[in-house]
């Protein structure tokens, strides 16, 4: 996909989300192709946009991307989920907006060398950032068939996850499985034919399970929202783009958390935690992609945005 066909998810939604401000101080948490931070970017004057990437790759082409705003542009390779940290070790007190299109980005899924897709044949990688340690081909040779069977469940939600972690230490007890197509004929052996027919890709679940655990996705994203919203300015906001239900189960519960204020059990007559909410949820529920988005952009179909402001 080049760049010129690049279609950030949601790009409209997200900039009336977070109510630009041109002197602002913004944060792109998942800077990917760049899509959300030009637009951000473009309405800045005397504002700044710190752009946070854990891949090298993103940050090497955002410097083509963002040419013509560098000069307010700072681009920092980390997690987001140190949001907190690099906020601090960037000397600002805060914050006026942040935004996170959580999940694998499109220049991942279109390098198919990156091994997180399962229509090319690739080694199994999947790290988002390749100075990480922990590799798909690490988690489906070493780890245990129980530990398989406990991922595919609970990150992929795969109803077959026993018979396919049984399948894979089964071949990887005859010699290792090191590449992604390998993985997909695995996965497929063990399914039965009425999940072989479903119109996703019988491997999408797997996939997707061992990425989150490659990449530790569901912890990293509760330490990004305790981080994001603790350095957000009075009237900043929070705008957080989900792909997958677990991710925004995540985000929805933390988010309603910090709007709740006070925790004192429902039967005490006046409270005693003396807890305020940090946040109001600017929509109480997630914003989808219009028909025309889903049309230009299939991507985006399980995409969900949620938006709060720091109080």
């Amino acid at each position: 996909m080049s760049e010129f066909t690049h279609y950030p998810v949601l790009l409209n939604e997200c900039i009336e989300g977070l109510n630009i401000r041109p002197d602002g101080v913004y944060l792109d948490g998942t800077l990917g192709r760049a899509g959300h931070s030009r637009e951000i970017a473009k309405r800045l004057n005397t504002g700044r946009l710190i752009c946070v990437d854990r891949d090298e790759a993103a940050l090497e082409s955002a410097g083509r991307r963002l040419d013509e705003y560098m000069d307010k542009v700072t681009l920092v390779h980390s997690n987001f989920d140190r949001v907190g940290q690099i906020i601090e070790e960037l000397e600002l007190s805060g914050v006026d907006g942040m935004l996170f299109d959580l999940g694998v980005s499109s220049p991942q899924l279109d390098d198919s060398s990156r091994g997180f897709s399962y229509m090319a044949d690739a080694p199994l990688d999947m790290r988002m950032d390749r100075s990480e340690g922990l590799t798909a081909a690490e988690v489906v040779n070493t780890w245990s068939q129980e530990e398989l069977r406990r991922i595919l469940f609970q990150y992929g939600e795969e109803r077959c996850a026993p018979q396919i972690a049984a399948a894979i230490v089964r071949r990887r007890a005859e010699r290792p499985i090191l590449s992604t197509l390998e993985l997909v004929d695995i996965i497929k052996s063990a399914m039965p034919a009425k999940a072989l027919r479903e119109k996703q890709h019988p491997a999408k679940r797997t996939f997707q399970a061992i990425r989150i655990a490659v990449n530790d996705e569901l912890s990293s994203v509760d330490r990004m929202l305790q981080g994001a919203v603790s350095h957000l300015n009075r009237g900043g906001r929070l705008a957080v783009i989900t792909f997958h239900s677990l991710e925004d189960r995540i985000v929805k519960t933390s988010l309603a958390g910090f709007a709740r204020g006070c925790t004192c059990p429902p039967d005490f007559p006046v409270c005693v935690c003396g807890k305020t909410p940090d946040i109001r949820l600017v929509n109480k529920k997630p914003i989808l992609p219009s028909a025309q988005e889903l049309e230009e952009n299939p991507r985006s179909r399980s995409a969900k945005l949620r938006v709060a402001e720091k109080l």
